[in-house]
């Protein structure tokens, strides 16, 4: 292990490029999402063998996610992925010094406070600067998550697995590939098939696959999480926790609280929290000349090309559509957004959107909350003060992109 001091503390901060990350860092940081089997938080607590919290980059969040200060600060950038090489460079910071890779500034080691990740505010408050001369795994766009997430799911499986023996299921399933399938206690299986031959498949507890689904790893499903009857579940896949999912999913991350329960298609795809897909709601992921998908870009207010051929829909926390509700290739769905009607919606949904392809208006916040209010409660969870919060910020805050107010 590293040489850390027992005291020190460390935190995942959030700097301006994360804005690159919306719609979905309107609601939370960035060392939330999902990747692999991990969050980025899981993952930095298992190297550093400690709790970490968080330094959002938008004030309203704070409160959800507050910033825990000791003497001896490490703030590690919450967008970054760990690795032996990043590990070991940000364990080997000093005081008052920061690492940064070609402008953007990866960790801090503060006995302060640090408010600006910038190298330049740094080094203006004493701090000295080194170049990380290695490479970085980051995200830096929303389509970084389903992409990167085969091969995340991989590494984490090798981690979270050491010196672990997966519980047994009844032979009622076909397990392809036993030695690459964990289960953890207290998750139900029936008369499902499972092929890790391509890649792992990590089960969590108290999860269920229920008869007639067919699993191709690498594919990650979270405590809680439901895979329906008769689901097709392709590899580079992972399910988050309290979930349920049934027809086809590709390469597709959902980060949990979410709902998928019919048939239809998600390929290439991330799916925040508390959203629910109507039946036979399907989105595209090729575009029909196989050209390069572009997405909206929330900073730059235009569409960006990913570079991939294939990229699917990005839809943030709350989102809901209704039957047969269609996505083209490359839509982003703004926060608390209600979809649906017949025919194919614009490629850019604003956060708290009411309607499609037949004409747009505004999902009021009172009508917004009496639905989320209902949809947590079927979970347990609470809509408190703090995420009522955090969500009538996000709709102030969007209000220019509900370019039809404006009009009324």
């Amino acid at each position: 292990m590293l040489p850390y001091f027992s005291d020190m503390n460390s935190i995942l901060f959030d700097d301006q490029q994360s804005e690159q990350l919306l719609p979905f860092t309107f609601t939370r940081p960035v060392g939330t999402f999902l990747v692999g089997i991990w969050t980025i938080r899981e993952k930095w607590e298992s190297v550093l063998g400690r709790s970490v919290s968080f330094k959002p980059y938008r004030a309203y969040l704070t409160a959800k996610y507050p910033t825990h200060i000791g003497h001896d600060n490490q703030y590690i950038n919450g967008a970054a992925l760990p690795d032996s090489a990043l590990v070991t460079a940000i364990g080997a910071l000093g005081m008052q010094q920061f690492i940064s890779k070609a402008g953007r500034v990866l960790a801090v080691r503060s006995a302060v406070a640090v408010e600006k990740f910038e190298e330049a505010a740094l080094q203006a408050s004493g701090f000295q600067g080194l170049e990380y001369p290695a490479e970085v795994r980051m995200l830096h766009y929303p389509e970084d998550v389903f992409r990167m997430n085969g091969a995340e799911i991989k590494q984490d499986f090798e981690i979270i697995t050491r010196g672990r023996v997966s519980a047994d299921c009844d032979d009622t399933n076909r397990l392809i590939a036993r030695e690459q399938i964990f289960i953890e206690a207290g998750a139900k299986l029936c008369c499902a098939t499972i092929n890790a031959s391509a890649g792992p498949v990590y089960i969590a507890a108290d999860a269920e696959i229920m008869e007639g689904a067919t699993i191709k790893g690498p594919f990650f499903l979270g405590q809680h999480s439901t895979i329906k009857m008769g689901a097709k579940i392709y590899g580079d896949t992972s399910i988050g926790p309290h979930c349920k999912v049934g027809g086809e999913v590709s390469n597709s991350v959902i980060l949990g609280y979410s709902n998928k329960g019919h048939d239809g298609f998600m390929g290439n795809s991330v799916i925040g929290e508390w959203c629910n897909w109507g039946a036979d709601t399907n989105n595209s992921n090729l575009k029909n000349n196989y050209e390069i998908v572009k997405l909206w870009d929330h900073v730059t207010g235009r569409f960006r090309s990913t570079g991939l051929q294939f990229a699917g829909l990005m839809m943030a926390d709350h989102a809901k559509t209704g039957i047969n509700t269609m996505f083209n290739t490359g839509t982003v769905v703004g926060v608390g957004a209600n979809v649906f009607g017949a025919g194919f919606p614009r490629n850019f949904l604003p956060s708290f959107a009411w309607g499609g392809a037949q004409g747009i208006e505004t999902f009021r916040f009172n009508k917004f909350v009496q639905t989320a209010e209902k949809v947590m409660e079927r979970r347990g969870v609470a809509l408190d003060e703090i995420e009522m919060a955090i969500l009538q910020a996000v709709y102030d805050e969007t209000s220019s992109q509900r370019t039809w107010e404006k009009q009324a």
